[in-house]
C-alpha cells in the first residue's frame, strides 16, 4: 500500500475542513451561521488565541453607516493579550431597517454564549467592541442588556443571555436626535442619508425609533463598563457624541472612561494603536477581575 507524503495529506484533510485556519498566534474558524432569516444566513468569524485556557470573548461589530462594511479584517490586536474575538455579520441598512441589526448582533451573542464550553472561550466574561456605526450599535447593545423590544427571537437559543459585561466604543453616533445638530457640513451629508436608510424614512418622521435607536435614551444603574475613545478631528460623528454617553454614565454614577485621541479623524490609524489595544486590555482585565 503507497503511503501519501505528510505535505499531501495535510492538504487533504484541510480540504474537507474550509473553515478552520491559524492566524498567527490564533485559531480561526470562519462562517459560523448562528441564526438564519428567511432563506438568509447570518454568520460569525471566531478567533481563539492559542495559549489561553478560557480566554474572555470581545464581540466585534464593525462600522460603515449601517450600510456596507463586512465582518472581514476585524482588528486582532487583542489576541495577543489572550482574548478571544467573534466578528458579527449583521443585515445592513439596505437590506433590514433598525432594529435588525440589534436584532442579529443579540442573536450572535445567545449563541456565542450557549456555544462557549464548544470553543472554550469563556461565557461569563463577554465584552462588545465597535467602531462608527459599529461604535453605535455596540455601545447600544451593551446599554440595553434584558430589553424586550431590542431582544429579538432570531435563533435557537432565546433562552441564553445576551447581556454583554464591558462595552468598547469608538467614535459612534450615540444620540440621533443632536447629532445633526452638531455635525459639520460635511458629516450632515454623510449622516442624515445614513440614518433615513437605518430607520426606513427621515429621521422627523421616525421620532420613536431614532429614540430606541439612541443608546443616551437608555442609560440605567445597571450598565456594564464603558471605555470611549473619539478623536477631536473627527468630521463625520462629533466628538460631542461621545461626551454625551459619558455625561450619563457619570450622571447615574457608572464606571466610564472616555479618553480624546488628539489630532485622529474619523477611522484614522491611531486608534488602534499599541497604545490603545493595551489600553483596551487593561480596561478589559480590570472588569473582568472584579
Amino acid at each position: 500500500m503507497t503511503r501519501l507524503p505528510q505535505w499531501m495529506l495535510l492538504g487533504w484533510l484541510l480540504a474537507f475542513v474550509p473553515t478552520l485556519v491559524l492566524y498567527g498566534q490564533a485559531r480561526t474558524e470562519a462562517d459560523i451561521v448562528f441564526a438564519t432569516v428567511g432563506d438568509h444566513s447570518l454568520t460569525l468569524d471566531l478567533y481563539l488565541p492559542q495559549h489561553t485556557d478560557h480566554p474572555a470573548l470581545i464581540v466585534w461589530v464593525h462600522g460603515g453607516a449601517w450600510h456596507s462594511g463586512s465582518k472581514a479584517n476585524p482588528p486582532l490586536g487583542l489576541l495577543d493579550a489572550g482574548f478571544a474575538l467573534a466578528s458579527v455579520g449583521y443585515r445592513r441598512s439596505v437590506e433590514a431597517v433598525f432594529p435588525a441589526q440589534v436584532f442579529d448582533i443579540k442573536a450572535a451573542i445567545r449563541f456565542l454564549r450557549a456555544h462557549a464550553e464548544k470553543y472554550g472561550y469563556n461565557a461569563e466574561n463577554i465584552a462588545i467592541w465597535g467602531a462608527s456605526a459599529g461604535g453605535h450599535l455596540a455601545a447600544l447593545v451593551g446599554t440595553t442588556n434584558n430589553h424586550a423590544e431590542l431582544e429579538g427571537t432570531l435563533g435557537d437559543y432565546r433562552n441564553e443571555s445576551s447581556s454583554v459585561q464591558a462595552i468598547i466604543d469608538f467614535y459612534g453616533p450615540t444620540n440621533f436626535f443632536s447629532i445633526l445638530e452638531q455635525s459639520t457640513p460635511h458629516g450632515l451629508n454623510v449622516r442624515a442619508p445614513a440614518l433615513a436608510l437605518l430607520l426606513g424614512k427621515p429621521l422627523d418622521q421616525a421620532v420613536d425609533l431614532a429614540q430606541l435607536a439612541s443608546p443616551v435614551f437608555h442609560v440605567d444603574e445597571s450598565d456594564p463598563p464603558l471605555l470611549m475613545l473619539h478623536g477631536d478631528q473627527d468630521i463625520q460623528v462629533p466628538i460631542n457624541q461621545t461626551h454625551e454617553l459619558e455625561g450619563h454614565y457619570v450622571e447615574y454614577g457608572l464606571d466610564v472612561r472616555f479618553d480624546v485621541v488628539h489630532g485622529a479623524g474619523h477611522t484614522n490609524d491611531p486608534y488602534f494603536s499599541p497604545e490603545y489595544i493595551d489600553l483596551i486590555a487593561d480596561f478589559l482585565t480590570r472588569v473582568f477581575s472584579d
